[in-house]
């Protein structure tokens, strides 16, 4: 065999759009967002946010309560979240440790009313505050379902012998759709 039919029956790599994302600038970005929104909504919450609830009726006191609260364990998971994916991109961790360690991060039942009278009559800057680490939730879901698939979910994959279909699958299940 010639070193050029070896080269041609080789297996190409599949490259994990995932991880690139996850080691790029764009994680790095996504890093810094999520620690600066923990300290901004920390200063807030000690600080301006304080004064601002003495000043609310009872039942907007008690939604400014369950908010802050809401928001502080959200933004405390996703905190947890991302400091795993940086250890790992540092190896740090492997990905298999932080997958393990990942498990004890809650991503998923970490809910908000963004909307209603209780939300409407919050303050301004709590309602910022809420509605950008709910976004900033579904980001960080989304890479972590690209990135630690769940094993209870089948992938269907094509035959061995079309490893074009194979990469179109892994491409839509990484984006979470179906073909």
């Amino acid at each position: 065999m010639t070193d050029d039919s070896k080269k041609l029956s080789a297996v190409p790599e599949t490259v994990s759009f995932a991880d690139r994302l996850a080691a790029s600038q764009k994680f790095q970005a996504l890093f810094q967002e999520g620690m600066a929104l923990v300290e901004e909504t920390a200063s807030y919450l000690d600080g301006d946010g304080r004064s601002e609830s003495k000043q609310l009726e009872r039942p907007a006191s008690l939604a400014y309560a369950t908010e802050s609260m809401r928001l502080t364990t959200r933004l405390m998971q996703l905190a947890s979240w991302l400091l795993l994916q940086r250890a790992v991109n540092e190896g740090e961790m492997t990905a298999d440790q932080a997958g393990s360690e990942k498990n004890k991060v809650r991503l998923d039942k970490l809910s908000s009313s963004t909307g209603g009278t209780a939300f409407n009559d919050l303050p301004e800057r709590l309602q910022d505050l809420v509605v950008r680490s709910v976004r900033l939730q579904e980001r960080v879901q989304h890479l972590d379902a690209m990135l630690y698939p769940r094993e209870d979910v089948v992938v269907q994959e094509a035959p061995a012998e079309n490893p074009v279909a194979q990469q179109i699958d892994r491409i839509f299940a990484a984006f979470g759709a179906n073909r």
